[in-house]
């Protein structure tokens, strides 16, 4: 049986950060992993936007590629917010 897609997701996802330090540093940080998220089923862009904004935008085929992608940004979400927590 050949599984074909009927849609696909576009979504993002914005932080923004009090310091643009911060967000630097946090976009450096996830650079790494972030050159091994795209896939033939998804891909994740990740841009620097103003002065305080990590902007990721998540295209995907299909909705479990989807969730893999927020997965992976929601973790790096926790240890951003875990670490600013530790430097406070």
């Amino acid at each position: 049986m050949n599984k074909s897609n009927f849609f696909s997701l576009k979504s993002s996802v914005e932080f923004t950060f009090d310091d643009p330090k911060m967000r630097d540093y946090c976009y450096n940080s996830f650079l790494p992993e972030y050159e091994k998220f795209t896939s033939k089923r998804s891909k994740i862009i990740m841009k620097k936007e103003g002065n305080n904004i990590l902007h990721f935008i998540i295209e995907s085929k299909d909705i479990t590629a989807f969730r893999a992608s927020i997965n992976d940004i929601i973790s790096f979400g926790k240890i951003i917010e875990n670490v600013s927590i530790l430097t406070k």
